[in-house]
């Protein structure tokens, strides 16, 4: 089985990696960024030393903004990765 995420910009990308350029290059660099983040020998080093603050704050971020941007449908194909008989 193949796997469901993917994280190809990250190998991809040529572009300048900058904030506060251009929003094109501010984009870029985010999900350059998010993609590095999300590694797993980065969230592995990271993870266990986030304090329960932390933790609160990025859930609150991270889900915020997917209720934000992302309608109920989008949310559970693109992010739970659901096929539609799935969702809910």
């Amino acid at each position: 089985m193949s796997p469901q995420h993917t994280h190809d910009f990250v190998e991809t990308w040529a572009g300048l990696l900058a904030e506060g350029f251009d929003k094109e290059t501010d984009l870029a660099t985010l999900q350059v960024y998010l993609q590095k983040f999300s590694d797993d020998e980065v969230m592995k080093r990271i993870l266990p030393r986030l304090s329960q603050e932390e933790i609160s704050s990025l859930f609150g971020i991270l889900g915020d903004t997917l209720r934000r941007h992302l309608s109920r449908e989008e949310y559970h194909q693109l992010f739970l990765k659901e096929s539609p008989s799935q969702s809910r």
